[in-house]
């Protein structure tokens, strides 16, 4: 059985000045993204709409402010609504965790379609450039949580040869590194097919919805090896808070790639 390797936390320090992994895996995350659109606003079928460096760097800007924000939100209101109505002192203390994916997403959704009204875009075509290069900053996050040891996995048969403990959890009961499985799936695998997938011209929206749909599926699978929140546990039928998140996501991910085929037939025809 592994040990985790209990990682500092603090990256960087300067005197009172500390940085930490987390906050680092943010920047990477943000890099990665301005990185992989800047590449794909060079495609044909979107340099020929006019898409430019410039939109990027508009995108890049108001995706942070969707994450943070959005990000914290949702986890205060799907997680712990109760806690921080009886501590709103805490509510901009992110630094002590407390981020939520499906609210990030949320929060993004709405950034980028002040965006896309702003710029005279068409919204589901904003989310067409932005999805494929959402996955890499996944990836990054889940990084970050298994340098800090959170977010760890259900309980796991000490044969797996990969099984490890993580001594935060408060025991050395030997558990699925969930966080790397989660690195992979939502994070190199989702962004590999996303990549591929979008690097043809799809009917508007497509790309947007193979991102929602990919993520919910292995976001829903990846939950059966996730230790489901302490002060949540289990939900209704056994499935834990985010898998009931990710529900939504597939099966609107599904309809809205059928609906902008659709859409894009009757247009043609």
């Amino acid at each position: 059985m592994l040990i985790h390797p209990q990682f500092d936390p603090v990256a960087i320090a300067l005197g009172p000045l500390q940085i930490h992994w987390y906050g680092l895996m943010y920047v990477v995350a943000f890099g990665l993204f301005f990185w992989l659109a800047s590449k794909r606003v060079q495609l044909p079928h979107f340099a020929r709409r006019g898409w430019s460096r410039r939109d990027v760097d508009d995108m890049l800007f108001w995706g942070m402010l969707g994450v943070v924000l959005g990000g914290r939100l949702g986890y205060v209101l799907f997680y712990k609504p109760g806690y921080y109505l009886a501590h709103p002192a805490e509510l901009a203390m992110v630094w002590k965790g407390g981020m939520s994916f499906h609210g990030g997403m949320l929060g993004v959704v709405v950034a980028m379609a002040l965006l896309a009204r702003a710029r005279g875009r068409h919204f589901l075509e904003v989310m067409d450039v932005a999805a494929p290069c959402v996955p890499t900053g996944l990836a990054a996050g889940r990084i970050g949580n298994f340098v800090n040891g959170e977010l760890w996995g259900r309980p796991a048969d000490a044969s797996l040869p990969w099984a490890m403990a993580f001594p935060q959890s408060g025991s050395l009961v030997p558990r699925h590194p969930s966080q790397i499985y989660q690195f992979l799936m939502e994070g190199v695998l989702l962004f590999a097919l996303l990549w591929w997938y979008g690097r043809k011209e799809r009917a508007r929206g497509q790309v947007a919805a193979a991102f929602v749909f990919g993520y919910g599926v292995f976001r829903f699978v990846a939950e059966y090896f996730r230790e489901p929140d302490s002060f949540l546990g289990l939900l209704a039928f056994g499935m834990s808070m985010g898998q009931w998140l990710s529900l939504p996501m597939i099966l609107f991910g599904a309809w809205l790639w059928w609906w902008c085929g659709r859409s894009a037939a009757r247009r043609a025809a």
